[in-house]
């Protein structure tokens, strides 16, 4: 495979300095490295491979030439430009949500539905939401097994899933809760320091926060399942690295909490942690800085029909948004 020339959109942010380091612990074939992002930030010093690339002002680059175009810069970034990269003969993958739900652009984790890399028309694939990635890797194992009915998710989401400035407000909070001092919040709706939010984007006419809904539509689209019964509720929680979820899920036939495990033991981007006689689950420390889903606490769940529960944690910079990008981009490129 020859290497390629790989152009980096939201590089300062805490996604992006992942993908380039990613890119660089996963030896990608790169002969030329483009870190991008707002004027703003134009100017920055980015770190990869040994070396200190300036960070290029995205509205005024030229895509011609590049192989591949990883976005990460919010979803408005993605809509002025990942047609301009597209127009260039750009391969885009696009960690925003602005082109996931579009019939045309696959939705795509690897360890789900890699093939439907393959069809990609308006040469943008997405990466879905960061919770949704995490729980879709082990329910794949489990639906290969005995099929989907319906799926009931509850997750719980870290700072960083709001972006480095929410994660440094994190602490700013803390401390300023711990000091007795007043705090006005700027990147959640409430303190988030010593509490929980159930709200993570925002509400819509059902009741339902659009990041809930991009939990149930994006789950069908990349499970291939339209019809099937998603409920979910998304909690933001005051924690700096890792998103983890309570998943219950009714199986077309009974599958006990042992089958289970053997069957997620050998799952791909899984690590199984179940062994709560010595308390033994994951937890976001555990997962976070590293690649797999680590599943725990799977038990069979008396409310539903052939139902099992089990809890998922990930590192949602990682395996939620960079990682699974640059494995899309390894399968194209590399077939690996």
């Amino acid at each position: 495979m020859n290497s390629l020339s790989v152009a980096v959109v939201g590089a300062t942010g805490a996604v992006g300095r992942e993908m380039l380091r990613l890119l660089e612990d996963r030896s990608f074939p790169v002969s030329s490295l483009y870190p991008l992002a707002s004027s703003r930030s134009a100017g920055a010093v980015a770190s990869w491979s040994g070396q200190r690339l300036a960070v290029s002002d995205l509205s005024t680059f030229d895509f011609e030439g590049i192989d591949l175009a990883l976005f990460s810069a919010g979803g408005r970034v993605s809509l002025d430009h990942v047609p301009r990269a597209v127009d260039s003969g750009a391969v885009v993958i696009d960690n925003t949500s602005a082109f996931r739900m579009d019939p045309e652009v696959p939705l795509v984790v690897p360890e789900v539905n890699i093939s439907a890399a393959k069809n990609r028309p308006k040469g943008i694939i997405a990466n879905p939401n960061c919770a949704t990635i995490q729980v879709v890797v082990p329910l794949e194992a489990l639906r290969r097994a005995a099929g989907i009915k319906r799926l009931i998710v509850s997750t719980y989401q870290s700072a960083s899933g709001a972006g480095s400035r929410a994660l440094d407000e994190l602490s700013r909070q803390a401390q300023a809760s711990l000091e007795g001092r007043e705090f006005k919040p700027q990147s959640f709706q409430r303190m988030l320091a010593f509490n929980l939010i159930p709200h993570i984007g925002s509400f819509e006419e059902d009741g339902f926060t659009s990041e809930e809904h991009k939990m149930i539509n994006e789950t069908r689209k990349i499970m291939n399942i339209s019809g099937l019964r998603v409920s979910a509720t998304c909690v933001r929680v005051p924690v700096r690295i890792g998103h983890c979820a309570a998943v219950h899920v009714e199986l077309n036939k009974a599958l006990s909490p042992e089958d289970a495990r053997e069957i997620l033991s050998g799952a791909p981007g899984v690590s199984l942690m179940d062994d709560i006689s010595n308390n033994e689950y994951p937890d976001p420390l555990c997962a976070a800085g590293t690649d797999p889903c680590w599943v725990g606490r799977i038990r069979k769940d008396p409310a539903l029909d052939n139902g099992l529960v089990f809890w998922v944690a990930a590192d949602n910079l990682r395996k939620g948004a960079a990682l699974n990008a640059v494995q899309i981009a390894e399968d194209i490129f590399t077939g690996n």
